[in-house]
């Protein structure tokens, strides 16, 4: 008998999305298939599957250690999450070569259902960084006697998710700062910086309202930017490496001596990335939005407005309540927002109940007894009347203010 040959070895998810990618969060039970195919009979000991996530970080550091000496010192650290091991064919025992036990395959394509399910515990949102990734996977492995094992390993994305629409992160953002600049004994005026934005979490493709204002009263000719920065932060053996990256940014116009700029909800918006990491002990992923102002010759003048990239985005009523809350709290020298010059009139009351609607509204109602005596009396009566009145005419102006214009009493002079 000529033994047959493993044609394609592969693993396929049951996706809970309409995207077809295979997406999880803690507690949600991952499903698949491994695939086998197969040209002629094949004998296996064990198919087996193993599933697992972990993070992990790795750097090295070069270190003196006196002269023309040198070593590396290596930084490594790990967190499993889970571990998941299960047979779908055969038996545990790789080393029995014996006759007895193996299993018999068919030529053609097979499929072994696997399924477990992640942990109920917060788990690390997938990640891939300059010094450390945290990953999930599931890896197959096909045992057949006197050969090598055939193995094939896939990944799966998980994510932490992070809802913005929580108070701590619907709360605005806002800082002011201020620099002058020196010259031997020479000093000119001071350069102020003041910047808000309506909240501290976001998602991805959202586009960021800056509101800032910018004083020059220096000599120099400033440029106002803003641009949103990633670190990502690992941590192992006590030690620390960070790396910071540019993800968006923006600039304004040149200011020179004396000129004033004003940011009313500049735009700028948050390309695809990654969401921020933050319940992980060895890798962690920050966002801030750095609003500076660029000096020649001179340090810049900056300020730090921390962000967290969320995954779940903004419900309208958050949305209302961030607006409504970041308003209410602007410097409205610098940060006010324009109204319409004339509001809309509204609908006439013949647009909104006809009079056959009215006339029958008015008829009486019909009730239980002793509850329909109760309503014939003068204040039923009343409210249904005053339910279809038509309302006041509208305009701008009152008819009868309370009391008239030269009484009121005037702005004492600043």
């Amino acid at each position: 008998m000529v033994l047959g040959k493993v044609k394609s070895l592969t693993i396929s998810f049951d996706c809970l999305n309409d995207s077809n990618v295979p997406v999880y969060s803690s507690g949600d039970t991952v499903s698949g298939r491994v695939n086998l195919e197969v040209t002629g009979e094949i004998r296996v000991k064990s198919l087996k599957i193993h599933a697992r996530g972990h993070a992990k970080v790795r750097w090295t550091e070069s270190r003196n250690a006196g002269s023309n000496t040198a070593y590396t010192q290596n930084y490594t650290e790990e967190v499993e999450y889970f571990n998941h091991k299960d047979i779908l064919i055969g038996h545990e025992r790789d080393d029995d070569n014996s006759e007895e036990g193996f299993h018999t395959i068919h030529s053609g394509r097979h499929e072994y259902a696997f399924s477990f399910e992640l942990p109920q515990t917060p788990l690390a949102t997938s990640f891939e960084g300059r010094h450390g990734s945290v990953r999930y996977w599931v890896k197959a492995e096909l045992h057949r006697p006197w050969l090598l094992p055939v193995k094939l390993k896939k990944e799966f994305t998980v994510f932490e998710h992070i809802d913005i629409n929580t108070p701590s992160l619907l709360s605005p953002q806002a800082g002011t700062k201020e620099k002058t600049l020196c010259c031997w004994f020479c000093t000119s005026g001071p350069i102020s910086l003041s910047a808000k934005i309506e909240r501290k979490g976001y998602t991805p493709g959202e586009s960021i309202q800056i509101f800032a204002e910018i004083e020059n009263c220096s000599s120099r000719m400033v440029v106002p930017k803003a641009a949103i920065y990633q670190t990502q932060a690992f941590y192992a053996k006590g030690k620390m490496k960070e790396v910071k990256q540019l993800v968006a940014n923006l600039r304004g116009e040149s200011l020179s001596s004396g000129k004033t700029e004003t940011w009313n909800g500049k735009l700028l918006k948050i390309p695809p990335v990654s969401p921020s990491i933050l319940d992980c002990s060895i890798i962690r992923v920050e966002y801030s939005l750095m609003v500076y102002v660029d000096i020649p010759g001179a340090m810049d003048l900056f300020l730090n407005l921390p962000l967290v990239i969320g995954t779940i985005p903004l419900h309208p009523f958050g949305s209302r309540t961030s607006s409504v809350s970041s308003q209410c709290s602007m410097n409205m020298n610098w940060l006010s927002l324009s109204l319409p010059e004339r509001p809309e009139a509204p609908p006439s009351y013949a647009e909104v109940v006809t009079e056959e609607q009215r006339r029958n509204n008015l008829a009486p109602v019909n009730a239980c007894d002793d509850f329909e005596r109760a309503l014939q009396g003068p204040l039923f009566a009343y409210i249904q009347e005053f339910r279809f009145l038509p309302p006041p005419l509208y305009s701008e102006i009152d008819p009868n203010p309370d009391q008239s214009a030269d009484d009121r009493p005037s702005c004492p002079s600043r």
